[in-house]
């Protein structure tokens, strides 16, 4: 009863004299009867409609439709298509919705009992009865950490002297990081 006293404002009216006011549901469905568009009317048409032919409408009119309109095009009392309010078709099919229907569903056999879902992850490779059983060694030692194994220090060597920068690298002699210095060949002194 809630919703009715909600859409009846005129119970609250001070002015007694005042004739009440229908529920908002019927006001709508006069208001899309009496525009007679078979496309229905667009909520402006709906609410000059019932401001034209109704007195002592609420101050919250236009929310108060609003949400009537929805309520109503969600219980399916109303069909909403291209911006305008109708009357839905009692002979029309209910509208499908988007995507593929689903398939129907064959009833179950009596005490079936469905197994249970399949666990997530890559199935094992089942077992070969001929092949023959390879044990698994225990692990001896602590468990095998995660990750990349850090490498392994280098020993310690004395500092060699660095190269002289006119001769190459020695083989075998491992050379430092970057492009290696330009080597500037000897210029004889020009003299008389």
């Amino acid at each position: 009863m809630a919703s009715e006293e909600e859409g009846n404002p005129a119970s609250t009216n001070a002015n007694p004299t005042a004739p009440a006011l229908p529920p908002y549901p019927e006001m709508i469905l006069a208001a899309i009867d009496a525009i007679d568009d078979k496309t229905g009317g667009n909520k402006t048409a709906i609410s000059k409609y019932i401001e034209s032919n109704y007195q002592n409408l609420p101050e919250g009119h236009s929310m108060l439709l609003a949400h009537h309109l929805n309520k109503m095009k969600d219980t399916g009392e109303l069909s909403f298509a291209k911006n305008s309010y109708t009357r839905p078709d009692p002979t029309s099919p209910p509208k499908r919705g988007r995507g593929r229907p689903p398939k129907p569903k064959a009833p179950l056999p009596p005490g079936y009992v469905p197994p249970p879902p399949r666990p997530r992850g890559r199935p094992p490779k089942p077992k070969d009865s001929l092949s023959p059983v390879v044990k698994k060694k225990a692990p001896t030692g602590p468990p095998k950490p995660r990750g990349r194994p850090p490498k392994k220090a280098r020993p310690a060597a004395a500092p060699s002297p660095a190269p002289a920068p006119a001769s190459p690298p020695a083989p075998g002699v491992k050379r430092g990081r970057g492009r290696p210095p330009k080597v500037k060949p000897t210029v004889a002194a020009v003299g008389a």
